[in-house]
């Protein structure tokens, strides 16, 4: 039984996060509770801007999606929730999304000098009162600052919460219309350590002996090339003129070999693989690799062992790197491996799923240099991580980042191993860097 909890946290690496890790980081459980509903109509009011002029909900918004955002100078979380509706606002308000800024300021003067300060362009609004007396918190059932809810066009709530993060979901959710990207998609195999791999190439157009980059992408325990993960940041490199290749590991997916086979180690062999296959090919300028928990250690030995030259980025997202400490403690989550030792584990364990763990697994995750490989790569780095990942705690990701001078770090607040909070902000940064990086 002991066993069998840490295998969970393995497919945990894979699969995300827990109802209870996110029940756990979802604050909108505690601070909006009393905040309208979705489905309610969003209630009218009117309000005056910092010039005196009196203005009406419905009248602003015109018939669109409408952004209320609930702020007060004084509020040390709005100040840093700032650039984060800055963002929002530049994404979507040219997609006809309306922005109501609406202030809990009692002093005019602080108000104006806030909206100066942090360069808001959006229309604000203030009662001049506080949070506790005012109408429109009252009407909205706004306890807690910063609030936002979305309006639909036809005046009902859409979304109420506290999580900038969860608004820019949901608002990516209703405007995200597939486009059309010039270029090709190709299905095919590579050889890997235990068998042919499956692999998707998605290519930008390209000239006649144009070249452009080559981002790897490798997927985490358990998981395969599909999803929405690495589906969403192909396109948008393919989108920006970088090509990407996604692939299965062996014993995952689509690909040769028994999943009881797989190990870090022919893993970091299956996208050694991969690197040569791509590095040969003739429109292929420069080469970066990305990966996302086991696949982040896979990505982060590989770039080690290839070297810096081989590279011209890494990108690693909660990489699972606790996967070595966890085998050698024996243990997760605080229980112990009473019944078996790691050092001499069965030939398998049984996981959910008819899925089985190899002794080989075991034996190498014990002695698994992650990052005394990892730092033979001293290249441009971006690594990610959320501050409520439980499966891979951030102080993983730092390491990274201590071993690589010429890194970046993310820290997202209340993130889980998957992302689930904001997936599309997380690629979208992702993409960016790469763009930054290799264009």
């Amino acid at each position: 039984m002991m066993v069998r909890l840490f295998f969970a946290f393995l497919l945990l690496m894979a699969t995300g996060t827990t109802k209870a890790q996110l029940a756990q980081l979802d604050l909108d459980a505690k601070y909006a509770t009393e905040l309208v509903k979705p489905g309610t109509m969003a209630p009218d009011f009117k309000l005056k801007t910092p010039q005196g002029k009196t203005l009406k909900l419905s009248k602003i918004m015109k018939g669109k999606y409408t952004l209320i955002d609930f702020w007060a100078s004084w509020c040390g979380d709005c100040r840093k929730d700032m650039p984060n509706i800055h963002r929002l606002y530049r994404k979507f308000a040219p997609l006809g999304v309306q922005f109501v800024g609406i202030s809990f300021d009692t002093e005019a003067a602080n108000w104006q000098a806030a909206i100066e300060k942090y360069g808001i362009a959006y229309t604000q609004l203030s009662e001049l009162k506080k949070m506790s007396e005012s109408d429109v918190a009252r009407q909205y059932g706004v306890k807690w600052i910063p609030s936002m809810v979305l309006v639909d066009p036809e005046g009902k709530v859409v979304l109420s919460t506290v999580l900038s993060d969860k608004m820019e979901k949901t608002l990516t959710e209703r405007f995200n219309v597939k486009k059309e990207i010039a270029g090709s998609t190709e299905r095919l195999t590579i050889d890997g350590s235990k068998g042919q791999l499956a692999a998707i190439i998605q290519k930008p157009q390209l000239s006649a002996g144009e070249k452009c980059p080559m981002a790897i992408l490798c997927h985490g325990f358990g998981g395969s090339k599909d999803g929405p993960m690495y589906e969403m940041l192909a396109d948008s490199l393919q989108a920006h003129g970088i090509a990407s290749i996604r692939f299965d590991f062996n014993g995952h997916g689509q690909s040769e070999g028994e999943f009881v086979d797989m190990t870090v180690p022919n893993e970091i062999e299956d996208a050694k693989q991969v690197y040569s296959y791509v590095s040969d090919l003739r429109y292929v300028s420069d080469v970066a690799i990305v990966g996302h928990s086991q696949g982040g250690v896979v990505a982060s030995m590989t770039a080690g062992e290839l070297g810096t030259e081989a590279f011209k980025a890494v990108v690693l997202l909660a990489p699972a790197a606790v996967l070595r400490d966890d085998a050698i403690r024996g243990s997760t989550f605080g229980a112990s491996f009473d019944a078996l030792s790691p050092l001499d584990p069965p030939e398998y364990v049984e996981l959910w799923g008819g899925k089985k763990l190899g002794r080989q697994y075991i034996l190498s995750a014990f002695s698994l240099p992650i990052y005394e490989t990892a730092i033979k790569y001293q290249g441009p780095a971006l690594i990610i991580h959320g501050t409520g990942d439980r499966v891979v705690p951030y102080t993983y990701g730092e390491r990274y980042h201590h071993i690589w001078p010429k890194s970046e770090l993310v820290i997202l607040d209340r993130f889980d191993h998957g992302f689930s909070q904001n997936l599309y902000h997380t690629m979208e940064m992702v993409s960016d860097y790469l763009i930054k990086t290799l264009k």
